[in-house]
């Protein structure tokens, strides 16, 4: 700090001599200490080293009982401002205004906010800054009447606003202002300016406007023609009007949930982050950081959400927002997986995000570069855990909440501090009033104020008092506050804040059986659950948890985010795990953790039965004696069901994992893997199966061991990896043998004969499909069988050998139809359609593609319906017929975005191919 306050001294007034007195007294003030001259001595040197680049730096030098700054022209950013300024002036002066407006352009833009706004300014200094920030409103107000002069009031409008905010006594500018809203045809707005103006310099100064702002005041009121715009000079004639180009097709995320209803108070913080937004659009090039601070339950994310919504409009390119749950043990958002959803809301397809840490944070930040959105990096741990989400550059503003005061980012990254403290007196009142109506507060003020200050005026704990109070409306006050104050209700505080006090009392007002379920639902490991899954940690029906939750949400101690989806906010899940930890027995533990991935082992298996149902099952770990389950019933219910519980069973594998039931997870991650596959999530398959993998070596487990190291080298296939992924399947095939499981063999061999045709080692695929082949008939397994038989008629038809193609997947077909396979059937027709398209019957290849299609859209294969689509186009493209070539790639485009795989860029480039030059 004192460095800087150094540098900016002499920055200040550069090639001259300034005295070490006088530089003492900036840096201490009148509390000089006895070493002042050794420590300002000591400071130079080390801006030397600074500015050298770690190498002594002449620049600085002694000179007659001071220093001196040597600066070369133009070397500092206020005499470019300077410059640009007086040249803008010079042409203002002549009325040529593009020209004007080009120069006042530079020299604004140049400004990055108050100057050494984050340093304390002793008097001498602080008037030096004052001039500069005259310096710069009168260019702002000559860049006004420059753009005004140009016929763009709307812009004037928008620049002015925000300064005159800043400062009030600005009679040019709110002339200015006055103007501009007259000629965008907001008439009332121009006369109110006047007013807002009038009462600023009452209020500020005790005078009247001056006679010019009263002048146009009066030619307002009265339409006077010469308020009207004219035309800019300068040119050689009229400028010609034309339509804009069409604006290109982009994604405007709206990533914002949704803002407290009932939000009251933060005034100052609110005031405090307008002007930095106002800031931010004065810096088109800077992104501008807010760092959100302060205790846990204070209201960060609530404050951040009210403003966000409230100014939303000023980013048109959209808003992003991610909680980081820098506090979620179970789950902290690690910067790549926030990267990752970031790059999906901005329309990055999943397969094409960089795996890299480097080249996701890249990508990331090339697409915020000219667009101007808010990111909202909600709960973050620390500034690590936010910097690589930080855009690079463009218009952007970010704000970032953390219950760290987040040193480094502001230290390194210039992020503007804002630490939220609690609520005052008045603004905790409003809170309780606005959800208990004054009439009540009015009839007990003592009690009213013993509650405030029980709650230590936390948002959190008195939205959790004020919903006690709420659903108790015949309860006198002073009763609350009395059991506030008990001394059963008190806990050790929490770390950072009193909180724990409040969810300990709330706790204890709960019914027995609600208090129970809380405390369990402390050991889920999120991000949210159904009444199913709360039913199974307690062990009852879904009837009888139902009433249990509703008392959790009354209480706000659980949050029904969507219907029938119940999320705990982070501090709560980490006391309701505290009091797991600490009130029940480890067994007790260990029971409610087994029913709840008993729970979602079997509704996970059955689901995954039905959308995969020609996949040989496992055997899974056999289910407990539960009151009765509500399996899922068909396809669409299977399918429903995984989308809405993926994110959960992620985490739940995992969890499983480490709490040393290692079946669960590799058989929960087996039935996981029916929907990621299909959808192409393969990030999702390479990290569940991993931990699957691992779970099953630690209990020896090879059938677990076998399916997990297979569907690890499919993810392995899918994402480039081939030499791992033949790793993984030559090891599963090697317990597949140890295991004598001949249908095992023949599902790694048939994977196998895939790995080795994307590699084109096709002989090899086809000696793989053989053995596959005769090891299906060895065990009996029709439909692999049938499967198999395809996969050797595609090979046959990529070699060539068309005839042979045909026949072997003619008799795949008809073993398909006949047990029903109707994925298989649609793959089959797709290898049929594939060699009657080569043999030049194309009829009949067309025919088998559309089947095909159908079927796959049946069985909600996309990914297959995709690869089926482009060869029917392809097909359509050979008979002439390009309308059906383009409808049938179109689709394919749609599907391969819809699932995020790179196969839409080459499928576009078959639609420009049709396009006529």
């Amino acid at each position: 700090m004192k460095q800087r306050l150094l540098l900016a001294t002499l920055l200040l007034r550069p090639n001259e001599v300034v005295g070490s007195n006088e530089l003492a007294a900036m840096l201490w003030g009148d509390e000089q200490p006895a070493s002042a001259a050794a420590n300002l001595r000591t400071y130079v040197r080390g801006l030397r080293q600074s500015l050298g680049g770690g190498a002594p730096w002449d620049g600085i030098t002694a000179a007659a009982g001071g220093y001196l700054l040597r600066v070369g022209p133009g070397e500092r950013d206020l005499d470019l401002f300077d410059a640009a300024a007086a040249r803008g002036r010079d042409a203002l002066a002549v009325s040529d205004v593009d020209r004007a407006e080009a120069e006042l352009s530079a020299a604004v833009g140049l400004w990055r906010g108050a100057p050494l706004s984050d340093l304390p300014l002793r008097s001498a200094l602080a008037r030096r800054v004052a001039q500069v920030e005259e310096r710069r409103l009168l260019a702002e107000e000559d860049y006004a009447e420059a753009v005004l002069a140009l016929g763009a009031p709307a812009e004037v409008v928008h620049r002015l606003r925000g300064l005159l905010d800043r400062h009030p006594l600005r009679q040019r500018a709110w002339g200015q202002l006055m103007v501009g809203l007259y000629r965008i045809g907001d008439v009332a707005g121009a006369l109110e300016a006047f007013r807002q103006a009038r009462h600023a310099l009452a209020e500020e100064t005790g005078l009247d406007p001056a006679p010019e702002l009263t002048r146009l005041y009066d030619d307002i009121l009265h339409h006077r023609p010469e308020l009207a715009a004219k035309p800019p000079t300068g040119g050689d004639g009229p400028t010609p009007v034309t339509a804009p180009a069409p604006a290109p097709l982009v994604q405007y995320p709206e990533q914002l949930p949704r803002g407290v209803p009932e939000f009251v108070g933060r005034s100052a913080e609110l005031t405090s982050l307008d002007a930095l937004l106002d800031d931010g659009a004065r810096r088109p090039t800077t992104v501008v950081i807010a760092a959100v601070s302060g205790m846990a339950g204070v209201g960060k994310t609530a404050l951040t959400l009210h403003w966000a919504h409230r100014v939303a409009d000023r980013f048109p390119d959209g808003q992003l927002y991610v909680n980081l749950r820098g506090y979620d043990e179970a789950g902290a958002v690690s910067p790549p997986d926030a990267l990752s959803g970031f790059l999906e809301a901005l329309g990055v397809p999943h397969a094409r995000i960089p795996s890299g840490m480097e080249a996701r944070t890249g990508l990331y930040r090339s697409l915020l570069a000219s667009r101007r959105m808010l990111v909202v990096l909600d709960n973050a741990r620390d500034s690590a855990q936010v910097r690589a989400l930080l855009p690079g550059g463009g218009g952007c503003m970010v704000v970032v909440t953390s219950r760290d005061r987040l040193g480094g980012l502001i230290a390194a990254e210039c992020a503007t501090p804002l630490t939220l403290g609690v609520l005052t007196a008045e603004e905790s009142m409003s809170l309780l009033a606005s959800r208990l109506g004054t009439g009540r507060l009015a009839s007990e003020p003592t009690a009213v104020t013993d509650i405030v200050e029980a709650a230590g005026r936390l948002p959190l704990a008195l939205s959790i008092v004020a919903a006690r109070a709420a659903t108790h409306p015949t309860f006198p006050l002073g009763a609350i506050a009395a059991e506030l104050h008990s001394a059963e209700a008190r806990l050790d505080a929490l770390a950072d804040g009193d909180v724990r006090r409040v969810f300990s009392w709330s706790y204890l007002a709960l019914g027995q059986d609600a208090a129970r379920l809380f405390t369990l639902l402390g050991l889920h490991p999120g991000p949210d659950l159904t009444a199913a899954a709360a039913a199974a940690l307690a062990g009852v029906s879904t009837a009888a948890v139902t009433p249990r939750l509703r008392e959790l949400t009354r209480l706000h101690l659980l949050n029904e985010h969507t219907p029938g989806r119940y999320a705990f906010h982070d501090l709560l899940r980490a006391y309701a795990a505290e009091l797991a930890e600490s009130s029940e027995h480890a067994d007790e533990r260990a029971a409610a953790r087994q029913r709840l991935y008993d729970h979602y082992l079997h509704a996970a298996y059955r689901a995954a039965r039905l959308l995969q149902p020609q996949w040989p099952p496992i055997d899974p770990v056999p289910p407990l004696p539960v009151p009765a389950r509500r399996p899922v019933t068909d396809h669409d219910d299977a399918l429903a069901w995984f989308t809405a519980e993926h994110q959960a069973l992620v985490r739940v594998v995992r969890q499983a994992a480490e709490n040393s039931f290692e079946a669960y997870a590799w058989q929960i991650a087996w039935s996981l893997n029916t929907f990621t596959a299909p959808r192409g999530l393969w990030q999702d398959q390479l990290a569940t199966q991993r931990v699957a993998l691992a779970a099953a070596e630690r209990i020896d487990d090879l059938a677990g061991q076998a399916a997990a190291n297979r569907l690890l080298s499919r993810a392995l296939t899918r994402l480039g990896d081939h030499d791992a992924a033949e790793h993984r399947l030559k090891r599963a095939l090697e317990l597949h043998e140890r295991l004598g499981d001949p249908t095992g063999q023949a599902q790694i061999l048939h994977n196998y004969c895939e790995l080795c045709y994307l590699d084109g080692r096709l002989d090899e695929a086809l000696a793989h499909g053989r053995e596959a082949l005769r090891l299906y008939r060895l065990a009996g397994n029709r439909s692999g069988e049938a499967r198999t038989l395809n996969a050797i008629g595609w090979l046959l038809a990529t070699t060539g050998d068309y005839a042979q193609a045909i026949e072997s997947c003619t008799e795949a077909l008809a073993q398909q139809e006949q047990s029903g396979d109707r994925n298989g059937q649609a793959a089959t027709l797709d290898s049929l359609g594939f060699a009657y398209d080569r043999l030049g019957e194309r009829d009949r290849a067309a025919d088998c593609y559309e089947r095909a299609i159908q079927l796959f859209r049946d069985s909600a294969d996309r990914y297959h319906e995709a690869e089926t689509l482009i060869r029917l186009g392809d097909t359509r493209e050979g008979m002439g017929d390009q309308t059906a070539a383009a409808a049938a790639w179109r689709q394919a485009v749609r599907i391969y975005e819809d699932v995020g795989d790179p196969a839409a860029e080459e499928t576009r480039r078959r639609l420009e191919r049709l396009a006529p030059s």
